[in-house]
């Protein structure tokens, strides 16, 4: 496969996951109790969290 397709299907890969990340993330929040802590750990958790399935994807993007 031609290496520009693979980082185009990726690219668009990461922004429809992104997209459900984000959503995911805000609507879990609106469940929890309105606290900041509870806030702090949730979205810092939520921010590094979402690289980790990305990985493959990136992987495989990069690979020959």
């Amino acid at each position: 496969m031609n290496p520009r397709l693979k980082r185009f299907i990726a690219t668009v890969g990461v922004l429809a996951f992104l997209t459900f990340w984000v959503w995911g993330a805000v609507t879990l929040n609106g469940f929890l109790p309105d606290i900041w802590w509870v806030d702090l750990i949730f979205f810092t958790v939520a921010g590094i969290g979402w690289g980790v399935p990305l990985i493959p994807l990136l992987r495989w993007a990069e690979r020959d």
